[in-house]
This record gives structure tokens, sequence and C-alpha cells, in this order.
């Protein structure tokens, strides 16, 4: 028996919706060449993976049999290869090469002199209908054709797993209240944050996952020990079960991380996981969803309402299907988290 439970609404002023993990927004390049991208923004600090980073390419597979020799090949969807590290750039290309030997076709891969921006991917990808594309090596989705004038419900199915209990089946976009006959594949999402992102294409140029929106910044800690740091740090006792400072500017806040740092360092011991969270967008929709009976939450960016939603099973490789009526017409995307 499923339950239907609306989890939020989002809108898409650009028609073009993006499905992603939502930790993974940090890379995000928008209309800026990846090749731009902080490192720092990808969560990366080793020299030997930057340089891997730093030397990547996207190829453009080309030739009379482009759309044959890339399907087959079946690395990618469509007929670009995103961010090819700099260690893979020749043996990729002596693979490809082999491929179209062996299988008879007149293509090739061609280094492109810029890389494709992520808004610019979206595009694309939407207009050879692939349904999906990678970001630094994460799978996403992407769908065009939604109603751009109007909100469009989220809604999930739930269901009882037994043993596991309450979770989410799928969760949808939905279009239309027309019943679903028919359903296309789109790709996979690849989460690694337990979180899926709902977000206009356009609207996500603005998207700041670090940076503070206002300024300010809170700084958390929780574990076995938090009585005792609560007390002798004159921190706070604040939602989720949690104790520390909110709305600090930015270097009272680093203080203010460093002094629990300092008093985790002092004791033999000590049992504390701090926090930092600046006040950015992706600080600001995760405080809706952990407050929320669903663990899904709203927030406006750049005149889009964007939605956040926990997958319930934590990290996975989840489809994508585009759902349509007997008369062609789309009604919903739909994620399946369903296990089985």
């Amino acid at each position: 028996m499923l339950k239907r439970v609306r989890l939020g609404q989002v809108t898409c002023p650009s028609g073009q919706l993006v499905v992603s993990d939502g930790g993974y927004l940090s890379c995000w390049s928008g209309d800026r060449s990846p090749a731009e991208m902080d490192p720092v923004e990808l969560g990366v600090d080793d020299p030997k993976i930057m340089r891997e980073i730093a030397g990547s390419v996207d190829f453009d597979i080309v030739g009379p049999q482009a759309a044959e020799a890339a399907a087959s090949f079946d690395r990618q969807q469509g007929k670009v290869l995103y961010d090819i590290p700099l260690s893979h750039i020749a043996p990729v290309s002596a693979e490809f090469a082999q491929h179209c030997r062996e299988n008879g076709f007149d293509a090739r891969l061609e280094v492109r002199s810029e890389r494709v921006s992520h808004r610019e991917r979206v595009h694309r990808c939407v207009a050879a209908e692939d349904g999906s594309f990678i970001v630094f090596g994460v799978p996403v989705v992407a769908l065009g054709g939604l109603p751009a004038d109007r909100s469009l419900a989220v809604v999930a199915n739930q269901r009882d797993y037994g043993d596991l209990g309450l979770r989410w089946q799928d969760i949808s976009v939905q279009i239309t209240d027309e019943p679903a006959v028919r359903s296309v594949r789109l790709g996979h999402i690849g989460v690694d944050w337990a979180r899926l992102a709902f977000a206009d294409a356009d609207a996500l140029s603005s998207w700041r996952h670090h940076k503070p929106v206002d300024g300010l910044a809170d700084v958390v800690f929780w574990g076995a020990d938090i009585d005792v740091a609560t007390e002798q740090l004159g921190a706070d006792r604040l939602p989720e079960g949690v104790s520390g400072w909110e709305n600090l500017d930015l270097e009272k806040a680093f203080e203010r991380y460093e002094a629990v740092e300092t008093w985790i360092g002092a004791g033999q011991d000590r049992r504390l996981r701090i926090d930092f969270r600046p006040h950015s967008h992706h600080y600001q929709v995760m405080r809706e969803v952990r407050a929320s009976e669903n663990e899904a939450g709203t927030i406006e960016v750049a005149g889009a309402t964007v939605l956040f939603a926990m997958t319930g099973w934590g990290d996975g490789w989840f489809p994508a299907f585009a759902d349509f009526s007997q008369s062609g017409d789309l009604v919903a995307l739909r994620m399946d988290l369903n296990p089985e």
C-alpha cells in the first residue's frame, strides 16, 4: 500500500529542469567554463587530483557515423565526452579509435578548444533529448518542455519496506494529473550526499553553495560530550539536538570554530563533531530540510523555487524517467528510489 505525500513545489521559468545530487551543486559552473572552478568548491585539496581536473578536456565525437559510434562506445550520453581527466586523455582517445576500427565506424574524437559550461550542457542535453550528462564525473538528469508559468508539485510515494520501515519508493515532479501509460528512461542520478535537488537550469547559474548570501554563518557541534562542551564553551542549545552559535559574522564564526577544535584537542578522547555552516543557498535549504517532517525544503533562487529532498535511502545510483500520457503529453519527471 502506497501513501502519496506532497513534498513541496518547484518553478521552472526556463522550461528546463535539472535533477542532481544537492551536495554536488558546489561543482556547478553555471555559464562559466568548468575549468574556471576553484578546486576548493569541488572539495579537492590533493595536488595530483587538482592537476587531473585542471588538465581535463571535453571531446566532441565527430564524423559521418558519430552518433552510431557514440552510442556503441557507451561511455556517456550523446556525442560529447565531458570531463576527461588529464591522465585519461590519451587512453580514451586510443580506445575510441580502436572501437571505431573494430566496428567500421567513420568517426573520431576532437578536443574542444573550450570546455562546455554546465548550463550549456543542459541546453545540449535537452535539445538532443539525451536525458542526462555528467558534471565532474557525476551523472545528472535534465529535461525540457516543462511549464514555465506555474508551480509544479513534487510528490513522493511512501511504502512500507518491512524491517527497513517507511521509505520513499519514488519522487516525482508532477506536470499533469493524467495517468501515465508510458515511461522513457532518461538516465541515472549519482548521489553521494543522500539528497536530491530539483532546480531550474537558469537559476542554478546564481546558486551559492558555500558563500553566505548575508555574510553570516553558524557554528554547531554535537556528540557524546555535547553537554560539557556546551557549558564550558558558553554555547547555546539549538534545534536538531545540536549546540553552538547562530548568525555570526564570518570572522567571529571562524574564531568560534577554532575554539571548538581547540577544546576537542585539549582532552583525551573527547567525542564531538563540529560543523561550519555559512548562510549560503545550500545551508538555507538544508535548514528547511532538517526541520521538515518529510525531509524536504525549498528556497527561492534567481526567481525560481528550488526543492531539496532526502532520498530516504542515503546514497545510491537512482534511475530517472519521463512519464507520458496516452495522448503523448509529459505527465511527470520521476526518480525511482526503489532498491528492488
